[in-house]
C-alpha cells in the first residue's frame, strides 16, 4: 500500500496472464461422448425413417428410426441416443446408445451403453455391456480365426495348444 510518506510510488508488479483459449467443445473429450462425425461415416438423423436395406462400404451413424437391414461388414454402427432400429445388423463393431430390436452379428465387437437397448441376439468376438443397458436375447462368443504360424499348417484344436488355468 502506498504511502504519502514514502518517497516514489509503490505499485504492485504483476505479469499478465498469457492468453489461453478457450477449448472448444469437439476438443473436449467426455467419456458418453458419441463420436463425431468423420468423412468417412454417413448419417441417419432423427427426423428421418429408413426402411429397407442399408449396405455400403462406410461407418453409418442413426439417431433416426430403420426397418430392414443392415450389412456394412467391414465398419462400425453406431446406433444413437434417440436411434431405434428394428433389423439385423452385421458390421465390423457395433455401438449402442438407443434400441435395437433384431439379431446383431459383429465381426470385432459390441458395446452397449449405460442408455442403450438392445432385444435379440448376438454373435460378437467381444462384448461390453455397461451397468444401466437393456439386454434381451443370446450371446454367441465367436473367437477370431488363429492365422497359422507356418505356411501350409493348419491351426486346429488338435494341433494348438490348451490352455491351462
Amino acid at each position: 500500500m502506498w504511502k504519502p510518506s514514502q518517497t516514489g510510488a509503490v505499485t504492485p508488479v504483476s505479469t499478465p496472464e498469457p492468453y489461453r483459449p478457450a477449448p472448444t467443445p469437439s476438443a473436449v473429450e467426455s467419456p458418453n461422448r458419441v463420436p463425431a462425425l468423420t468423412a468417412d461415416q454417413a448419417s441417419i438423423g432423427k427426423g428421418l425413417l429408413v426402411k429397407g436395406e442399408i449396405t455400403g462400404s462406410e461407418s453409418l451413424f442413426i439417431d433416426g428410426k430403420v426397418e430392414g437391414n443392415i450389412n456394412l461388414p467391414g465398419n462400425r454402427v453406431t446406433v444413437g441416443r434417440n436411434g431405434q432400429v428394428a433389423a439385423n445388423i452385421t458390421a465390423r463393431e457395433i455401438v449402442i446408445l438407443g434400441k435395437i430390436r433384431g439379431n446383431i452379428s459383429a465381426s470385432d465387437r459390441v458395446e452397449i451403453r449405460a442408455e442403450g437397448s438392445l432385444t435379440g441376439d448376438v454373435t460378437v468376438a467381444r462384448i461390453s455391456i455397461e451397468d444401466g443397458a437393456f439386454f434381451k436375447g443370446g450371446i454367441d462368443i465367436r473367437k477370431p480365426e488363429v492365422k497359422p504360424a507356418v505356411p501350409g499348417v493348419s491351426a486346429t484344436p488338435e494341433t494348438a495348444k490348451p490352455t491351462q488355468f
